[in-house]
C-alpha cells in the first residue's frame, strides 16, 4: 500500500530520455523501425514526455544518425511530446523543416566539458545558443535547456554551485522555458542536490521551472530524486530500462531508469500515469533487441 511523505508532490512529470539519451552511446547500430516502435510502447505505457532524437551531425553520434528518418515516420499521438535534442542553428533548421514542436539545448557548467561536447567556451556555448532560442520562441517552439556536468566533472572535480547557477540563468534569460540540471557522472548526493535547487530560487528560479537527470554511476540516483522532490520539483528525467551515457565522457554511466523511478513514486503515492508492469515488458524487449539485459533493479524482480 502506498505511503506518502509530507512535502511531496501529487503528482509527477516524467521526462522520458531513453530513445535519445538511452540509445545515444549504444555500440551496435539500432534499426529505425526497432526505435520508432520503442517510442510507441513508451508511449502505450502511459509516458507523455519522450525525448525522441538529436539533430546532431552523424559523424559525432552514429547511432542518431537516422534522426531524419525517424521523425518523418513517427506515428504521433495527441497529447503527447516528442522533444528533440538540437545542438546548434542547422539543427534547428531541421528541426522547423520536420515540424517538431519542441526541442531541447544541451549545455555545460564546466569549461573542459563545453570545450569537449561542443568545442566552446562556457560564453561561447551561450553565444552559440542565444539565435537557436531566438528563432524557435519567434517559431512557438518551446525549448528546453540542459546543464550537464553540474555535481562534477571528469576533468575539473567538484563544480562550484555558483558556475553552474550562472549558466542555467544565462538560458532561462535566452528564453527557456525549463531548465534540467544535470548529474551527467553521477557523482551528486542529495544535500548538494538540496543546495543546488535553494541556489536557483534564491536567485529568483520557481522551482516549477527546474526538472533533475540523475545518472546512477554511485547509486544515488533515487536518493538525490526524492531530495529533489522534497524541494518541489514535479519533472523528473529517466530512461526506460536505464539504458544511457554520454559518448563525450566515459564516466557517465546509465540514466536512473525509469521503472525504479515509477516504483518509488507510486510507493508514495504520487501519480505519473505510467502502467508499470507494460513499462517491464518494453524495457525487456528493448534489452532483448540490444543483446544484453536491463540494469534497472525493478526490470530485474519484475521480469524473473
Amino acid at each position: 500500500m502506498p505511503t506518502a511523505l509530507a512535502g511531496l508532490p501529487q503528482s509527477v512529470t516524467i521526462y522520458e530520455v531513453g530513445p535519445r539519451d538511452g540509445l545515444q552511446n549504444e555500440r551496435v547500430t539500432v534499426p529505425v523501425e526497432v526505435k520508432a516502435e520503442f517510442i510507441e510502447r513508451l508511449v502505450a505505457c502511459g509516458l507523455r514526455t519522450i525525448e525522441t532524437t538529436s539533430f546532431v551531425h552523424p559523424k559525432w553520434v552514429p547511432q542518431l544518425a537516422d534522426a531524419d528518418v525517424l521523425i518523418s515516420g513517427l506515428r504521433r499521438t495527441d497529447g503527447v511530446r516528442y522533444p528533440v535534442l538540437v545542438p546548434n542553428e542547422r539543427g534547428l533548421d531541421r528541426a522547423l523543416e520536420l515540424g517538431v514542436t519542441d526541442i531541447a539545448i544541451f549545455a555545460s557548467a564546466t569549461e573542459t566539458f563545453a570545450q569537449k561536447n561542443l568545442n566552446r567556451t562556457l560564453d561561447g556555448q551561450i553565444a552559440m545558443f542565444e539565435p537557436v532560442l531566438r528563432r524557435a520562441r519567434a517559431a512557438g517552439l518551446t525549448v528546453r535547456g540542459y546543464v550537464s556536468m553540474c555535481f562534477g566533472d571528469p576533468w575539473e572535480g567538484d563544480v562550484p554551485v555558483g558556475q553552474v547557477n550562472r549558466v542555467g540563468r544565462q538560458l532561462l534569460d535566452l528564453g527557456c522555458t525549463e531548465l534540467s540540471l544535470g548529474d551527467t557522472i553521477g557523482v551528486g548526493t542529495p544535500g548538494q542536490v538540496r543546495e543546488l535547487l535553494r541556489s536557483f530560487v534564491a536567485a529568483g528560479t520557481p522551482i516549477g521551472a527546474l526538472a533533475v537527470h540523475f545518472h546512477d554511476t554511485y547509486g544515488q540516483a533515487l536518493a538525490n530524486t526524492l531530495a529533489a522532490l522534497q524541494e518541489g520539483v514535479t519533472t523528473v528525467d529517466s530512461s526506460a530500462g536505464g539504458l544511457g551515457g554520454c559518448p563525450y565522457a566515459e564516466s557517465a554511466t546509465g540514466n536512473l531508469a525509469t521503472e525504479d523511478l515509477v516504483w518509488q513514486l507510486e510507493g508514495l503515492g504520487i501519480d505519473t500515469g505510467v502502467d508499470l508492469t507494460a513499462l517491464v515488458r518494453t524495457s525487456v524487449w528493448m534489452a532483448q533487441e540490444l543483446g544484453r539485459s536491463s540494469p534497472s533493479k525493478v526490470v530485474q524482480a519484475l521480469s524473473e
